[in-house]
């Protein structure tokens, strides 16, 4: 076990060894695949980072049978890992490492158990689902997939009052919302469309003109479109951030900026991106990075309260 994440750990008081290697290898999951999302982790307080890199690590490991298994199988794969999941994290016990910090995860912060179910739902989706007709639906889809993520997070961030979780809900919206656009060509792939179909009607776009070498001037449009009303959901979410313990605030920040700046990659690609997935810079990562550790550090608390977690 790296110094780091014993030093991590021992302030987040997590005794339990088993619990330990379990923990490790969800912030191993995080730090591989989510490396925005890691990089803002690391702006909370120590003993914080524990519990954020379960909800991640379980995220992850759903996507990953979601959208990287056997196709032939995937679907069986999925339901036989949801019955796993759910009578590990209802029994309390297990052998899924994943499972077993999430599990302690939810009882330390007192999370609902629901939440996790509506994650699984939204991901069951998509075995099946591949397009949504109306904004509508794909809200009710991104309930599951990204608004109760940021329902999770927030008792862990601290909230100050109780509109902070309507505003998280808000922010995990937001960042999906980005992805479906970075990631249009990523999706069409897999036979999925996320942007909705009367968005697509309204522009004159078909599936053919994602699929293209370049994007046409109705996609441009259309792209335009997606990106204001991601970026008025950014703003509104924005404002949830000083409800929110400041120990905990520079991390949503740099989430914030860094991922909302992935919009104003696609804008600077003249939005031809069906073809290649943008990034934001290493040079942007840092120069908002810097001064978010050292707000961090000059707020953050690097011990536990005694708070009675369980161990």
């Amino acid at each position: 076990m790296r110094h780091a994440d014993t030093q991590i750990l021992d302030a987040a008081g997590i005794e339990s060894e088993c619990l330990r290697a379990a923990y490790v290898y969800c912030r191993r999951l995080h730090a591989q695949y989510g490396r925005t999302y890691y990089l803002a982790t690391t702006m909370l307080p120590r003993w914080k980072r524990p519990y954020v890199h379960a909800l991640y690590g379980f995220a992850r490991y759903a996507d990953e049978i979601v959208d990287n298994s056997d196709p032939a199988s995937r679907a069986e794969e999925f339901t036989r890992w949801r019955t796993a999941v759910t009578e590990q994290l209802e029994g309390g016990s297990g052998s899924d490492p994943v499972c077993r910090a999430l599990g302690h995860t939810l009882r330390t912060w007192q999370i609902p158990l629901d939440h996790v179910t509506a994650f699984l739902t939204s991901m069951e989706k998509d075995l099946t689902v591949t397009r949504y007709a109306t904004f509508g639906e794909l809200n009710d889809y991104m309930y599951g997939s990204a608004a109760v993520i940021g329902l999770q997070m927030t008792p862990i961030l601290g909230p100050l009052e109780d509109e902070a979780y309507e505003r998280a809900q808000a922010l995990g919206r937001a960042f999906q919302l980005t992805n479906f656009l970075r990631d249009i060509g990523e999706d069409l792939a897999r036979g999925r469309v996320y942007l909705p179909q009367e968005d697509l009607r309204r522009f004159e776009v078909t599936t053919d003109d994602l699929a293209a070498e370049h994007a046409s001037d109705s996609v441009r449009r259309l792209l335009r479109f997606e990106i204001a009303r991601t970026r008025d959901i950014y703003a509104y979410a924005w404002g949830g951030i000083r409800m929110l313990e400041p120990g905990s605030r520079p991390c949503i920040e740099i989430a914030h900026t860094l991922y909302s700046g992935i919009l104003d990659a696609i804008e600077a690609a003249d939005h031809d991106i069906l073809r290649r997935r943008v990034t934001v810079s290493l040079r942007r990562r840092l120069s908002v990075a810097i001064p978010a550790y050292r707000s961090a550090r000059s707020v953050s608390g690097e011990t536990a309260p005694r708070m009675g977690a369980p161990s």
